[in-house]
């Protein structure tokens, strides 16, 4: 998932008030030029859900340029009209990117994907096989139904959102890169078939590293597909890290972006381990700075 300085300029005479304004102006465009990357707010889920604006301001103020929701439900982002949440994110100089909208269905997508557009979104994101087709339990994450099921979902919603205006994109977690019971590779399988000009994928950097699969044969298997990307290290106990902080080649993975595709990036951390989420997405922006990221 940074905000524009408030100035509050005090009128002492007209030469100490024009040197003062200059030098506050230089101060906000140094800040508009340390501003870049994305939080993806399913990070500090539980601050968006006791306190939305305050939790906004705190991502502007750490350096971020754009969010990615993970909070729809009954026609509001964040308990926000659309309108509204458009306008109070961009009051604070954030650019609404992307959302995850898990609970999309054939029936209710028309008006997600309206929602989604009213609140300035550009890519509607889908973060698990939708519908009831996800399943998690103590062997992991996993998948009932179809892959033909889940691509003809895939298909129907992407034509809807490419009508729209708007830019599908399939989450991965890791089992999508691990042999189904005939030995398909979800991934593989979804990327074959659909048109990119309807569905493409947010490639999850951690989740395909935990997969044991490999992001830069992917980029060159598919290039292009691979529009966002969610940026989260891993640690000595394979669990999620902030960013530079972990094990993940970040710096290897970014020399392909252009290959890849990718048009934007989120930093994500699901569970922060006993450290606050604010703090850490303010150590991942260091990271990001530190790898190259801009």
């Amino acid at each position: 998932m940074a905000m524009l300085i408030l100035l509050s300029i005090g009128i002492i005479s007209c030469g100490s008030n024009s040197n003062e304004e200059s030098t506050e102006m230089s101060e906000e465009n140094t800040s508009e030029t340390e501003r870049f990357g994305g939080l993806a707010l399913y990070t500090v889920r539980d601050s968006m859900a006791s306190d939305p604006k305050a939790t906004l301001q705190a991502v502007a103020d750490a350096g971020y340029a754009y969010i990615e929701a993970a909070g729809y439900a009954d026609g509001k982002f964040y308990g926000m009209d659309p309108a509204d949440f458009k306008a109070y994110v961009e009051s604070l100089g954030l650019t609404p990117k992307s959302t995850h909208m898990g609970g999309v269905t054939l029936e209710n997508a028309d008006e997600q994907i309206a929602a989604s557009k009213a609140a300035g979104f550009e890519y509607f994101v889908i973060p698990v096989p939708p519908m009831g087709m996800f399943t998690f339990g103590p062997e992991g994450m996993g998948m009932k139904g179809t892959k033909e099921e889940l691509v003809s979902i895939l298909k129907t919603i992407g034509e809807k959102c490419s009508n729209a205006g708007l830019k599908l994109l399939y989450h991965n977690h890791d089992f999508e890169f691990k042999p189904m019971a005939d030995g398909t590779i979800l991934t593989d399988y979804i990327l074959e078939n659909t048109d990119p000009a309807h569905v493409n994928y947010q490639m999850d950097l951690f989740w395909v590293t935990k997969a044991g699969a490999d992001p830069l044969a992917y980029f060159e298997k598919y290039p292009g597909r691979f529009k966002a990307w969610h940026v989260k290290d891993m640690n000595a106990e394979g669990q999620f890290a902030p960013v530079g902080t972990g094990s993940i080649d970040f710096g290897k993975i970014l020399a392909e972006k252009d290959k890849s595709g990718m048009v934007y990036y989120l930093v994500e951390q699901d569970q922060t381990f006993g450290l606050d989420p604010m703090e850490a997405i303010k150590i991942s922006h260091g990271g990001l700075k530190e790898i190259g990221f801009q």
